[in-house]
């Protein structure tokens, strides 16, 4: 049967019904995935490691005792916010890539293809502090 005009297409309907079952079924396990992420990063001279949770709450810093050599609190602040950042995008782009993943071709259409509306909002207090202190 040949499309009609305003008439939906039942095997296109039936195919994105099954995308969608199969999408939630694995929810419980996304679900339990995104929270296991974390982003981590180091300062460009290495003497800083940042590690951040699924939301952009720091887990871990570790600051290199070599740093207390020559103190400049200005400037281990800023490496520490830069470092912290950069371990908060890359816990957003593993949890990307997740959903990425997940999620059925018909709904990554509809938009948001970068997850910014899942993901990129849990660094917005990071990125704001920063911009403020810039």
């Amino acid at each position: 049967m040949a499309d009609v005009p305003g008439r939906p297409d039942w095997g296109v309907l039936r195919g994105m019904m099954a995308d969608l079952q199969k999408a939630t079924k694995s929810l419980p396990d996304l679900q339990r995935r995104m929270l296991e992420v974390t982003g981590t990063a180091w300062s460009p001279d290495g003497m800083i490691k940042a590690v951040v949770g699924p939301r952009g709450h720091l887990l871990e810093l570790d600051i290199d005792p070599r740093v207390l050599r020559q103190p400049n609190s200005k400037a281990l602040s800023a490496s520490i916010v830069r470092t912290v950042r950069a371990a908060v995008e890359n816990a957003g782009e593993q949890s990307r890539e997740l959903l990425s993943g997940s999620l059925p071709g018909d709904l990554r259409a509809i938009g948001d293809t970068d997850m910014t509306t899942f993901v990129g909002s849990h660094d917005a207090d990071v990125r704001l502090r920063s911009e403020d202190r810039e």
